[in-house]
């Protein structure tokens, strides 16, 4: 009987899947490009589940903000008392406002982390240049579509921060003050910067981030991923089980890593879950104490600072002196410090490209990095009231733009050991 029914099904999906080769011929070579006869690396390891945990946290985002977007009303009157309708009468409401609020810091955490990994096992270098841009481009998205979603509930926090934020174009010489107008739609932030920063966080832009994302995993799926040792497998030898024309080191992405990163989803999602149920504003990491309490334009937060996925760089906006009443060196270093980013495939003047194969030098820096990384995230959650913690800021600050500045010295002169022809599997 269950053999009858198996085959029953089996031959339904066959028809099914006939019926849609017959009408849309391109889908079925294009599943095969990018899932069966794709070919990764088999020495994959844990540091390569975060681009797939990204896509599944993004994929969060976008269903709970459906929902949201159907009580909630972008409005100085209304915003605030609509998000305290959905947490209290809208049956389940408090779950996916607490979902979506959530799962933007945990998709920021494995965004984090993901980049992180290329800059690890150097997945910048050629031929992957277009595929780092395309994924800076995305992290730059993501950024702008968190802050304008951070501003819309319209608590204390929402409403200085954008202020603070938006009033830093002002530093910009000549055009600044009008474009400070322009972003809120008025002289401070009101009904005009709720409605348009409610229209680009709901339609603009995801269809933007949808289109990059497409584009980055395009890119990829084009040049190949990379592995830990960083080998190209399309230049190693020929011939597997599946294919004589496939990489011989390489495995079909699906089934092999749908599987491992289903596992892994599995993982995520408890994690997530127990946050959710249990710690949801992450003692005032995720969502701010401040922001349950309505906007006030006439009384000042104590401690003004954004989400934590911010801190980093709105430290060395902070730390960053004035000169002349004027606070533009401060907006330049902030932004310059995501610029840098950018710049890596090019600065990066190594003959390898996994930091497994490079020497001491290249895990120094790169040890510097994060920890300079992680410190300013601290000093920028703080207050901002100790002198001693805003020069260490200013030394950390340094730093961190040193790494990458002295980046084509230190990879030049770093000692490396010999790449394997083939890829290793030990971890």
């Amino acid at each position: 009987m269950a053999n009858k029914i198996t085959r029953t099904a089996t031959g339904a999906a066959t028809t099914v899947a006939d019926w849609v080769n017959a009408r849309a011929p391109a889908l079925m070579p294009m599943y095969r490009k990018h899932m069966t006869e794709y070919y990764a690396p088999k020495n994959f390891n844990i540091w390569y589940i975060f681009g797939v945990l990204a896509t599944v946290a993004i994929a969060n985002q976008i269903i709970t903000g459906i929902f949201l977007t159907m009580h909630f009303k972008p409005s100085v009157a209304e915003a605030f008392g609509s998000i305290e309708y959905i947490m209290r009468d809208v049956e389940w409401g408090w779950l996916i406002r607490y979902m979506h609020s959530t799962g933007a810091s945990l998709l920021f955490v494995v965004i984090y982390l993901h980049m992180f990994r290329g800059l690890m096992y150097g997945s910048y270098q050629k031929p992957r240049e277009l595929v780092w841009l395309l994924g800076m481009v995305i992290y730059l998205v993501l950024m702008a579509e968190a802050f304008m979603g951070y501003v819309l509930p319209w608590g204390q926090m929402s409403y200085w921060g954008a202020k603070v934020i938006i009033s830093l174009f002002g530093a910009i010489p000549v055009i600044g003050t009008g474009l400070t107008e322009w972003i809120m739609g008025d002289f401070n932030p009101g009904d005009a910067t709720l409605n348009r920063f409610f229209a680009l966080h709901v339609i603009a832009m995801p269809l933007v981030l949808l289109l990059l994302i497409v584009l980055h995993l395009g890119a990829l799926h084009e040049v190949g991923s990379n592995n830990p040792d960083g080998v190209e497998i399309k230049k190693g030898p020929k011939g597997n089980r599946w294919s004589p024309s496939a990489p011989a080191d390489g495995v079909p992405f699906h089934p092999y890593y749908t599987v491992k990163d289903t596992f892994y989803v599995g993982i995520f999602l408890i994690i997530a879950a127990f946050i959710i149920f249990f710690a949801p504003t992450f003692g005032g990491w995720f969502l701010e104490h401040d922001n349950f309490t309505v906007a006030n334009p006439l009384v000042t937060p104590a401690h003004i600072k954004p989400v934590w996925y911010f801190t980093p760089y709105y430290a060395m906006l902070r730390v960053i002196p004035s000169f002349f009443g004027i606070k533009l060196w401060g907006v330049i270093v902030m932004f310059g410090a995501i610029v840098m980013l950018f710049l890596v495939p090019w600065l990066d003047k190594s003959p390898v490209k996994s930091y497994r194969y490079r020497g001491m030098l290249s895990w120094a820096m790169l040890l510097m990095f994060a920890t300079c990384f992680l410190w300013l995230a601290k000093i920028g959650a703080g207050p901002g009231t100790d002198p001693v913690e805003a020069i260490i800021g200013r030394v950390l600050t340094f730093l961190y733009f040193a790494f990458f500045i002295t980046m084509p010295v230190w990879t030049k002169l770093d000692r490396t050991k010999p790449v394997p022809e083939r890829v290793t599997m030990h971890d």
